[in-house]
């Protein structure tokens, strides 16, 4: 059901029902570890590309929450995902191994949520029985491609971000009564938002102004308070993005606890790892939520949350031509009985 402008509510309440989550060396050593299903030793994987080492993370989850859920590719209707490469490359030759119906969609780093979203509204408008949704990215081959390689050991400024090396997916299916399994109850689509930044180090910065606008028209929308939610996490804006959507938020008249607004790239690693400002990536709010808060909300630690994964909607090709920066946020809300 439409509510408000751009928000949806999803009264037949679809279930996460099973969760996969790999992910890298870096993450291996990060303050969520636990929390993952498959840890990496080196980027590569045993593949000769970072790609296809990429590839190989999307596979994994896949087959991770396939084992968990007991089901088999044949038992899910549609795979929707994506991620930052060209084209979507990794995830689409995923596809291609799991001979899934796809939807492959882009939303950069926002592209978690969007999945989860339309796999939400897919399900709960009787589309599909089952859905596969997720969103990965590989530090090697997303900087490789939107900055500079990482065998080049470039200097990066405090601005900057570390892009995680990590998938999440997450089945969505049908609430048949389960009990103690998260479910989704709406999602607010978002605007994008172009502040005219145009700084590629500072995507914590470029994103914040969106993820405020999409939290503000969720709360419009649904015509409820910040309280309602035990906790509002955004995908990767990292300290600098963060700490402005909080202002940004507060300004508007929204009255948010500080220590119940998180974020995903600021949750992810330990506090002497060398990631400048945070995480980011599209794998940073898929691995977070499909991993440590969903794991946290059946050990009962949160009951309602409120997801808005971040995206930064530049490319090469917009960063050459001196394009700013048009940024993007997707919201939804999650609980559990």
């Amino acid at each position: 059901m439409l509510k408000g402008k751009q928000s949806w509510v999803f009264q037949n309440r679809p279930v996460i029902t099973a969760t996969g989550v790999s992910g890298g060396p870096f993450e291996a050593n990060g303050k969520l570890a636990a929390d993952f299903d498959i840890l990496h030793d080196d980027l590569w994987m045993g593949q000769d590309s970072y790609e296809k080492a990429h590839r190989i993370l999307i596979e994994e989850a896949n087959q991770m929450a396939l084992k968990k859920a007991n089901l088999l590719e044949d038992d899910i209707h549609f795979f929707i995902a994506g991620d930052l490469i060209n084209q979507i490359t990794p995830t689409s030759m995923s596809a291609r191994t799991n001979q899934i119906p796809y939807l492959g969609i882009f939303g950069a780093c926002s592209t978690s949520m969007e999945g989860l979203a339309l796999a939400s509204f897919m399900i709960n408008y009787q589309g599909a029985k089952h859905v596969l949704t997720g969103a990965a990215s590989h530090n090697a081959a997303v900087e490789k491609q939107f900055r500079y390689p990482t065998e080049y050991g470039g200097q990066k400024p405090p601005t900057a971000q570390w892009t995680i090396t990590g998938a999440g997916v997450a089945i969505v299916k049908v609430n048949d009564g389960v009990q103690n399994s998260p479910f989704t109850t709406s999602a607010t689509i978002g605007k994008v938002v172009d502040m005219g930044l145009t700084d590629p180090f500072n995507m914590g910065g470029a994103m914040a102004p969106a993820a405020a606008d999409t939290i503000i028209a969720h709360f419009k929308d649904l015509q409820i308070d910040p309280s309602y939610y035990d906790l509002i996490v955004t995908g990767d804006l990292g300290q600098i993005g963060q700490n402005t959507a909080f202002e940004l938020l507060t300004n508007a008249g929204l009255k948010i606890e500080r220590e119940k607004f998180k974020d995903c790239g600021l949750m992810i690693y330990k506090e002497d790892q060398p990631v400048n400002a945070g995480g980011s990536g599209a794998g940073c709010s898929a691995t977070v939520l499909y991993g440590h808060l969903l794991n946290q909300m059946k050990q009962g630690v949160y009951k309602k949350i409120l997801v808005v994964a971040t995206g930064a909607l530049l490319s090469p090709l917009t960063f050459q031509q001196n394009e700013t920066i048009p940024c993007i946020a997707h919201a939804v809300s999650i609980e559990i009985n």
